[in-house]
């Protein structure tokens, strides 16, 4: 048994059963003992999970192109880059190496800020972005601070579908919404119904119509964890862009009726889990991003939905510019050609995963 089995064990004999939410948390980002905290985990068609950063360095190249184009309109002398989650660092390497390249004079005038809380995956960061020592700075937290003030973009790849998920669920003779728990059994980590242990939520509006026909049981997920950080995100852009990048949904309050028990899933070296909870530490974790929430955070906030886009229309349009500004890589290099394929048919990557870019 795990160091982290028996950690989350201990938990619920003392308080019973746990959110889902805290368990999740638990099971990533524990530290020394969370999935994203495993060095053995690897990105690519051979580790844990295959990313658009691991099909090959194109991804950072046409991300720091668009970049370029949002930061070269951006006012103030300084910018900067902010990224969160940014794993083993190697999106911001091939962020960084085309902005030098090509952008020299706007490399110039750039920080790249790094968040994450997690001292070992500043480690790992820090080695590989080595060469641009200089131009990086890390910040020891999840979120932004609304005092940091940024010029510039911030984003996010895949992250907000890593972030904890209360799991909720529909008792249609109460005619209200429970949450999906974790206790213990004999056999190991088991799902049990508790009462919310979260606020007032997106469900709590729903028109009563809809939930008329919801089927007991009903499952559904809330990420406050997500709504907090890009709330946080919005109220420290100053000028510029917020950008995520991820796979999810756009419906109301993230109801689908091909998803009656949510959208939570588990994942090892490729291969779905059907056990969420078996092996924690050891499998990954993630859930649709619910986008419509998300947008309506942001302008909440006072930022501006430009885009809510597919991956690869959001690639193929940043491509088309790139080759139209003379840089003909993408046409003259068979791998580049493979890798933009491979980020925009929809059998790959261009389909599953949602583009939404936010201004100030």
């Amino acid at each position: 048994m795990s160091a982290l089995v028996e950690k989350i064990k201990a938990e619920i004999a003392v308080q019973g059963a746990i959110p889902f939410a805290h368990f999740m948390d638990l099971a990533l980002y524990c530290p020394e003992y969370g999935f994203y905290e495993r060095e053995s985990v690897t990105v690519g068609r051979s580790g844990d999970f295959y990313t658009s950063v691991s099909v090959g360095s194109l991804f950072g190249e046409l991300l720091a192109f668009q970049f370029a184009e949002w930061l070269e309109k951006t006012p103030g002398d300084q910018l900067q880059i902010v990224e969160a989650g940014a794993h083993d660092g190697k999106l911001a390497l091939d962020v960084l190496k085309w902005l030098k390249k090509f952008r020299p004079e706007l490399f110039a005038r750039l920080n790249y800020c790094i968040l994450d809380p997690s001292a070992r995956r500043r480690a790992w960061q820090q080695k590989t972005l080595a060469e641009f020592d200089d131009s990086v700075r890390w910040l020891q937290c999840g979120s932004l601070n609304p005092k940091f003030s940024v010029r510039g973009v911030i984003f996010a790849n895949e992250l907000l579908d890593a972030m904890p998920v209360h799991r909720l669920g529909w008792d249609s003779k109460k005619r209200e919404w429970f949450e999906w728990g974790v206790g213990m059994a004999a056999e190991g980590f088991i799902w049990a119904k508790m009462p919310k242990s979260i606020g007032a939520t997106k469900l709590d509006s729903l028109p009563s119509e809809l939930l008329e026909v919801l089927p007991e049981g009903f499952t559904t997920e809330i990420s406050p964890a997500a709504e907090a950080w890009w709330v946080s995100a919005a109220r420290s852009l100053k000028a510029g862009k917020l950008l995520t990048l991820d796979y999810g949904t756009h419906n109301e309050a993230g109801l689908s009726p091909n998803h009656p028990h949510g959208t939570v899933r588990a994942y090892s070296r490729h291969k779905f889990c059907p056990d969420i909870l078996a092996n924690a530490g050891e499998q990954d974790i993630t859930a649709n991003v619910d986008f419509k929430v998300i947008q309506q955070c942001g302008e909440a906030e006072g930022v501006r939905t430009e885009a809510f886009i597919s991956q690869s229309q959001f690639l193929t349009d940043i491509a088309s510019r790139m080759m139209a500004s003379g840089n003909q890589s993408l046409v003259e290099s068979p791998k580049k050609s493979r890798e933009l394929q491979t980020l925009i048919h929809p059998e790959h990557l261009g389909r599953a995963f949602r583009v939404l870019v936010q201004s100030s």
